[in-house]
């Protein structure tokens, strides 16, 4: 099938490249040229693993091709994804200037059937604006629908959550989009949803905003376990095995970050409240989130008594494993805060270092793990990496200026670190 992805971010690219992987042509498109300058001479501006490989792959099959002209794309793509950013206004809203706009170009550059997908997450109701919006400025009288198919792609693991899905979802209000997207991922065996095209866009909003409230949940147990002496990770492994329940998503830290969570639950909130409800365990659920950086912080001002000229190692940045992205990283936060009160901070990161370079000042970039804990007076673990997993902490402890660990993801066993000398502090236990 012929395919156009219009934003090649994140969620663009690695729909793209998926898509193609699967037999279609595909076109990705981006107004940034320097972002399809970079794609066109088969350089990733994102790491996501095994993208850049399956990229590359599909490119010389002559499948997949880069180009900023949507009306190239508009002009031999029978189905549209709109993939484009919707970064959070101040109000906690959607930003949808750019989906009006791509609808806009759609509309002007249209002269046959399209099938328009709302792949970005979207507010309920967009769908309805991007109707109205093509039916605006459509130039001639050619039909067209408008479709849904919200995705639910974890960076780290995108491909392979592309490729062997939960669900797929799919909102259609015609019988003729709904045989082209069910055509379009026949070769993927998973269970399809296909609705009304309110209730896909709910759907995404609801899936994220649930998983943001069960991470929120096991971070109020853990201040709990803190306070009484228990082990949160040990509550969580009991909770977990109930099929009700499950254990992904129940791990205790320093609270969840990234582009979708935080930026999702403020939108749901928002849409809500639009619509007349007050979504207060969504409201709850974001407290809990943030007061868990600062309760994180306290943690490590009562261990150190004075952060004013500490050195202070941070391992992690990026705000999970296996990605780069930084955006709305707890670790980021939580150096902001140190810095603010005169600690010296020492960082790294396996990906996210060159991202975080650019928004990031006065800290020490340090090569790897070990450079960044030499002479520091307390190392504070911020994303739970592999590598971090496997550091030789009898290596660590002659390094170290003063051994105080704190284990923000709770990766590490702490009677194997105290045997060994360290102080550790997790989260809830």
């Amino acid at each position: 099938m012929n395919i156009s992805i219009i934003g090649s971010g994140y969620v663009g690219l690695v729909t793209g490249a998926a898509l193609a992987e699967l037999g279609n042509r595909v076109i990705c498109v981006d107004s940034d040229a320097k972002k399809i300058t970079l794609l066109k001479k088969g350089k990733v501006p994102i790491y996501e693993p095994g993208l850049k490989e399956l990229i590359s792959v599909n490119v010389k099959r002559k499948r997949l091709k880069f180009t900023s002209s949507i009306k190239e794309a508009v002009g031999s793509s029978e189905i549209i994804f709109i993939a484009v950013g919707t970064p959070s206004l101040e109000n906690g809203e959607a930003d949808l200037a750019g989906i009006e706009n791509v609808a806009r170009n759609i509309a002007i550059n249209m002269k046959g059937y399209r099938l328009i997908v709302e792949k970005s997450t979207v507010p309920v109701e967009t769908g309805e604006w991007v109707k109205q919006t093509i039916s605006t400025y459509i130039k001639k009288k050619v039909a067209f629908d408008v479709a849904s198919n919200p995705e639910f792609l974890k960076e780290g693991s995108a491909i392979r959550d592309f490729m062997h899905p939960d669900r797929i979802v799919i909102g259609v209000e015609s019988r003729r989009a709904a045989e082209l997207l069910i055509r379009l991922y026949k070769p993927i065996n998973a269970p399809m949803v296909v609705t009304d095209i309110k209730s896909a866009e709910l759907i995404k909003h609801a899936s994220n905003s649930f998983l943001a409230t069960k991470i929120s949940f096991i971070n109020a147990v853990s201040r709990v376990c803190d306070l009484v002496g228990a082990d949160v990770a040990e509550v969580a492994r009991g909770m977990g095995l109930d099929k009700r329940i499950s254990s992904s998503f129940l791990s205790a830290g320093i609270g969840y970050g990234g582009s979708c969570f935080p930026k999702d639950l403020d939108a749901f909130i928002t849409i809500s409240k639009k619509l007349g409800y007050d979504f207060g365990l969504l409201k709850a659920a974001k407290n809990i989130n943030e007061d868990q950086k600062a309760f994180v912080i306290r943690k490590i001002k009562d261990a150190l008594w004075i952060v004013k000229g500490k050195s202070i190692a941070v391992l992690g940045l990026s705000f999970k494993p296996d990605t780069d992205d930084i955006r709305s990283a707890p670790a980021l936060d939580l150096i902001n805060s140190l810095r603010s009160e005169g600690a010296r901070l020492k960082v790294y990161d396996p990906q996210a270092m060159p991202k975080a370079k650019a928004v990031l000042k006065g800290v020490e970039f340090c090569k790897d793990a070990y450079g960044a804990v030499r002479n520091v007076d307390c190392i504070i673990v911020a994303t739970e990496w592999q590598e971090f997993k496997g550091l030789d902490f009898k290596k660590v402890k002659k390094l170290v200026k003063r051994p105080l660990l704190v284990d923000g993801r709770n990766i590490y066993n702490p009677q194997v670190l105290k045997k060994l000398g360290f102080h550790y502090i997790g989260i809830g236990r």
